[in-house]
This record gives C-alpha cells, structure tokens and sequence, in this order.
C-alpha cells in the first residue's frame, strides 16, 4: 500500500513538474516570475530573451517561467503558484488581454507586480490594478499607416479580417475606422474570425463574391496563415487583389516557414519599427533559441524578443522585495532599450508612432521603408518624408509584379446590377428622355441627370453594373419604391421636400432648385410718342420754362445792339424765341456784342450739354429694349382673381400650392407637356403655371417672347 502512496506522490510531482517547468537557475536569490506561451513562436522567443535578460544584468536573479495553456484560468493558476509556491517578486504576462487580466487580478491581490506584454490594454487598467504596468507600446497608429497606404493607390473600399478575441478587437477597429475616414475609404466588409472559426471558407467565398478586391488582415500569426492558404487555395493571392497585415502579423513573418509564406507573395506589411538588433545579443539569441528548439527553421530575434529581453531588464532591475518600492522603481526605468525607449508614463509606454513597411517577395520578404505619424512615408528613417507610399519604389503585387498597382476592384462573382428608376415623361425631356426602340420596344435613356449620372458612375474606383428602369406614376411613388426595395436608386430632376427625405437618402444638388410662377408678358407699344418718354412731362416744362428765360436774359441784354430797335413787338418775340432755342445748339459767340451775354450763354450751354446727353442715352435704352412686363406678378393677384394655375401632374407641386400657398385645389389643373402649358394660356384656360426652377428655366427659354418669370417661392430646395 505505501508503494502505492509514494508511487501517486511521484506521478503528480512529474506532472506538477511538467505543467510548471523550472526555472533557469537554481532557487536563490531574487525571483522574477514570467507566464508565457509555451507553443507559440512569439512565446518562445520570449522566453529565450527573458532569459538572457536575466544572465546580462548581473544579479543572483532566478526567472521562474510558466506556460498560460491558452486560457485565463490557467494563466491565474500558473501566478498563484509562481507567488505562493515560487516566491517571485513580480511576474512578466503574456501578450494577451484575457490571461494578463486575470494575472494582474491575482497580483493585485497578492500584492506582486505585473508587467504585461499586451500592447493594447484599456485606460481603466492602471487604475483598477495599481501594480499593473504596459510593458508594450500601444501600436495603434498602425492603423493610421494601413490609410495612407489605401490612399496611396486610390483605393476606396476596403474588406477588413480581424479576430474577435477580445475588447481590443472593437478598440483596434475604432482607430481603423478613423484613419479611413479621414482618408475618404470605407468598409465594403467587416469579418470577425476566431482562431478556431470553423467558418473560414464560407466567409472567403463571400470576400470573392464581392467587388472589392483589398483586404486588410489582423489577426494572431496562426489565424494569419489559415487565411493566406486558403486565399491562395481559392485565387485570391493573384492580379488586382490587395493584401495589407498589420504588426500582429507583419512582426512574426520572419518565422513564417517557406511553404506558408509562399502563399503570402505579393502582401504588404506594417510592423513595428525598431533599431538594428544588437550583434552580441543576437549571436547569444540564436545560439540559445537554435539550442533549445531545433525544430524552428529560423532562429532570428523578432520584435517579441526585444520586448520581453527589455521587460525582463526593467523589472529584473528593480526587483525588490518590497512591491511598493519595486513599483517606484519601474516607473522610473528609463534606459534605451533593443525595442527603443524605455521609459513608463502613468505605468504606460509611450505609443508607437513610427513602423515598417514591408513586402513579401517570392519565399522571403524585402523592407520597402517606414512610415512615421504626421510625416508620412520615407525610403530612410531620417530621410525626406511624403504622403505617398510611390516613393518607396515598385511594390511586389499579388500576382501582378511590381510594374502597376492593382485596381482594388473586380467584377461580382454573382453580378447583381442595380435598379435605377427612372422617370418616364419628364416636361421638357431635358432632364430625362425615355424612348422605346420601335423592333426591340427596348427603352434608350438620354438627358442630363443621366448624363450627370454615368459620368459620376464612371470615375468610381470599382465598377458599379446597374439597370435603367423606366416608370410612370408619380416622382413620390417611385421615391417609395427606392425605400421599399423594389429600386436601389432614382435617377431624375427630383426635388427633396420634408415627406420625401422621410423615406430615403439623396446625394447633393446638381442643378438649382425652387419653385418658380411663370406668366405671359405684356407689351407697351405705344411708339409713336415714344421721343416724349425720357423726361416727365414736368421737366419737360421745367426746361422749356429755362431755356425761354435764358433767351429773354439774352435779348435784353442785346437789344440795344440790335440793326432795327423799334421793330414791331411781334418781331421781336420771335427773335427771342429764336434767340432762346438757336443757343440750345450752338454757340453765337460772334454775334453777340456783350460780355454778359456770352457768360450767360456759356453757363446755358453747359446745361443745356448734359440735358441733351441725358435725354439720349434714355431714348437710345428705349429704343433697344423691349418695354415687358408680367402681367400678373403676385400670388395675392392670382387669389384675388380667382384665376386658374397650371402644375406638373407628376410633381409634388399641388400639394405645396394648397398646403404652403393657400390655393383652392378647384383653381389648379394639371398638364403634361410644356405644348400643354402654352395651348392653355393662349386659350385663356390659365393665368399662371408653377413649375420647379430648371423646368421653368427652359419653358422660358423655348418662349421667350411669350412667357416670363414672375418671381421664386421660397421653401424648396435640395439637399447638400
């Protein structure tokens, strides 16, 4: 029986040994406690540099590492039994948010330090856990380089793969959704994935249905590869798409195998930057990693490495045995480390905000440059920056080479061409015309909104199949009809009004919009007395009265110099009213005989100049203008006469003209045609018609010596 006890004993102590592996030096001294994950690439790195970590600073230190096992519960246990079994002062998480969580709510109750790998952790955490501290820089800017990478080409939708682990999931896509925005891209598709998703290649074969052709991808390595071989299993690595990683991809290709990243040709990256590896750290790194884990095909140190190797350095460096000030000690780490500065704000690595660009070519992968925020891209990272990821030089493209970027679009797979409606009997038919192939009866669509239409369609990044769909009824019931799917989109000089926009979304104005009230012209003909027309009848008086006044000063002045003074009165009244008009045009500077009456007559005849002047430029603008004007020019005058109005049956004009204006619905009569309109007010069937602007702009213009404007009803617009 005591066999058997002692035999169990050594059976769980083998276990226990296996689920916990020992530690790197023997139990004395200092003890640093580091969880990890065991099976991943990025785990093993880890633990290599935690471990030369340790050796370079010199200190009777003993890392004690512990594998997480891919799950929380794990993870909590693993730091239960590093602090209470292992006595370790502090403990190094993993680069995940659901295991560093549970670890630093153990350490909070245990009272030891956390040092967490993960790079996105939430505000809240510093203060939740006050010995929590972001070992890793948040690399979110990440996303702001995957923008202008997009808007380097001219891309404008993009599918977007990311793996829905945990909160940073919606974070990480937040700070994607920004910097596309502010780049005029956005989301054709959002696909979540675990990195078990049993749903893999039915969410593909969506992404292939579809039109848009990049894709941006972030995602764990694991889940990484999964999707590059099955995109490359279902053409999708070949000419016109578009692969973009993020760091959670891009900083572990260096490990990818040759098979796996064969299918990964034409991607481009962006990882984290950091400074030339040390060459003392990475002959040790290899030598180490190449020693412990033979089965690795590449043993180079990747950002995992550095991140851990400085990690371990902070707080191997301040690990004391009082976690206050073991703390205080962290937080004033600053030292320049192999992954960059060192140096904690608010327990907080400062962001990231500088990163590579890279490209995958053939079974390797080439730096093209960096991209650094708020400058933008450069081929050296102190060299000239520019918006434009061009001047990094030709870019390896899945399936293309390097020598034209791809189009970002393709045709559906399953192509479902819109349903644009479109009115069928518009006033003038210069909007809309709809005309039936007599063989065929296939309608042919011209006019200028769809002109403004297929011009629009055909400067579009990716293409857009659509159909014309020709209706009758009402521009409200085909509005209807957008809202009720039996249309994608309208197509037409339709106006917004407040019931309409209810029902769907309208793009901005493309022409002006209003409701005008057009009415015939009235002519004044009355030619014959036209000469009399510049001047009122009392400044013709006035200088009549003037001129006579003037020639009366004249004659007296000039009588005594006069040939016969006692000529009969009559005589002399018809010299002074010579005398008066004979100085309106001309100058009798030599017949008069006074110094006096020249001066009078000089000041006259400046008068009488601009008189003369004035009275020729009003004759010569009555002569060469039409005199017109409305006959009626007021909504209260149409009313108070009781007159018939004509409107648009299609148009939502009745309704405004009862509604907004007050008209009685028995005085409105609607018409087709603008041949309608011009019959009845020729007939004297109507005294006035609404139409919309434009309508109205070009009834005016077919008749323009017939109808006019009279005025603008305010309230009608389009949308902007």
């Amino acid at each position: 029986m005591e066999v058997v006890v002692y035999l169990m004993l050594l059976i769980y102590l083998v276990h226990l040994a296996f689920l916990f592996p020992s530690s790197t030096q023997a139990d004395n001294g200092g003890k640093l406690g580091a969880i990890l994950d065991c099976s991943s690439r990025a785990g093993k790195e880890e633990g290599v540099a935690m471990e030369l970590a340790i050796r370079d600073i010199n200190k009777n230190l003993t890392l004690w590492t512990k594998c997480s096992r891919h799950g929380h519960l794990h993870a909590a246990q693993a730091a239960r039994y590093l602090v209470n079994r292992r006595g370790v002062k502090g403990i190094i998480a993993p680069n995940s948010w659901d295991e560093s969580s549970a670890i630093a709510e153990v350490g909070h109750q245990l009272n030891v330090p956390i040092v967490s790998l993960y790079d996105s952790t939430p505000v809240w955490a510093t203060t939740r856990w006050p010995s929590f501290v972001q070992a890793s820089p948040s690399t979110c800017s990440q996303m702001k380089a995957v923008a202008s990478i997009v808007n380097s080409w001219g891309w404008r939708r993009v599918n977007v793969i990311y793996e829905d682990a945990d909160f940073a999931s919606s974070n990480i896509l937040n700070h994607l959704y920004g910097a596309l925005h502010d780049a005029d891209v956005e989301f054709s598709a959002l696909v979540p994935l675990s990195s078990s998703s049993h749903t893999l290649h039915e969410e593909m074969e969506k992404l292939r249905s579809g039109q848009c052709r990049v894709f941006v991808v972030h995602t764990s390595l694991g889940l990484a590869e999964r999707i590059f071989g099955k995109a490359k299993e279902m053409k999708m690595m070949e000419e016109e798409y578009v692969w973009i990683t993020t760091h959670s991809v891009t900083s572990m290709i260096h490990a990818v195998n040759a098979s796996v990243i064969s299918s990964m040709e034409g991607v481009v990256g962006v990882a984290r930057y950091f400074p030339d590896v040390r060459e003392d750290f990475h002959k040790k790194f290899t030598a180490n990693f190449r020693q412990k884990y033979p089965e690795e095909k590449n043993d180079d140190p990747g950002m995992s490495a550095l991140q851990a190797y400085d990690a371990a350095r902070a707080v191997g460096s301040a690990l004391n045995v009082d976690a206050q000030k073991m703390m205080e000690a962290i937080e004033k780490t600053n030292f320049q480390g192999l992954s960059g500065e060192i140096r904690f704000d608010d327990r907080k690595l400062a962001p990231a905000n500088r990163f590579r660009i890279i490209n995958v070519v053939g079974k390797s992968y080439r730096e093209l440059g960096f991209w650094s925020e708020g400058l933008g891209f450069s081929t050296v990272m102190e060299d000239a920056h520019n918006s434009s990821m061009i001047i990094l030089g030709h870019v390896f493209w899945p399936g293309g080479g390097p020598w034209s970027a791809p189009r970002g679009w393709g045709l559906e797979t399953i192509p479902k061409p819109l349903r644009i409606g479109v009115p069928n009997g518009s006033l003038l038919e210069k909007f809309i015309k709809v005309e039936y192939d007599p063989i065929t009866k296939q309608p042919n669509f011209s006019g200028f909104s769809i002109q403004v239409f297929t011009k629009t369609v055909a400067k579009l990044k990716y293409d857009l199949p659509h159909e014309f769909v020709a209706l009758q009824g009402s521009y409200t019931e085909m509005v209807k009809k957008v809202q009720n799917k039996e249309l994608d989109a309208a197509v037409g000089d339709i106006n917004i009004i407040s019931s309409r926009y209810e029902y769907v979304e309208f793009t901005h104005a493309y022409t002006e919009s209003g409701l005008c009230m057009v009415v015939p012209i009235e002519r004044r003909s009355s030619r014959a007395w036209l000469f009399m027309k510049p001047f009122t009848k009392g400044l013709w008086l006035l200088t009549i009265l003037i001129n006579v006044y003037n020639g009366f000063v004249i004659w007296s002045i000039e009588k005594h110099h006069c040939s016969d003074p006692k000529a009969p009165i009559l005589a002399q009244i018809a010299s002074l009213i010579w005398l008066a008009f004979a100085t309106l045009f001309s100058w009798h500077g030599g017949r008069l005989h006074s110094d006096l009456s020249k001066m009078a007559t000089v000041v006259w005849l400046f008068v009488a100049l601009i008189i003369t002047q004035s009275y020729t430029a009003s004759l010569t603008s009555m002569l060469t203008l039409q005199n017109i004007e409305p006959k009626i020019s007021s909504l209260e005058t149409l009313k108070a006469q009781h007159a018939y109005v004509g409107y648009n049956k299609r148009s939502f004009v009745k309704d405004y003209l009862v509604t907004a204006l007050h008209f009685n619905p028995d005085y409105i009569k609607n018409f087709t045609t603008a041949e309608d309109y011009s019959e009845a007010f020729k007939s004297g069937e109507i005294a006035a018609a609404f139409l919309e602007a434009p309508d109205a702009k070009l009834f005016v213009a077919k008749y323009c010596n017939t109808f006019t404007i009279a005025g603008i009803s305010e309230g009608i617009r389009f949308a902007s």
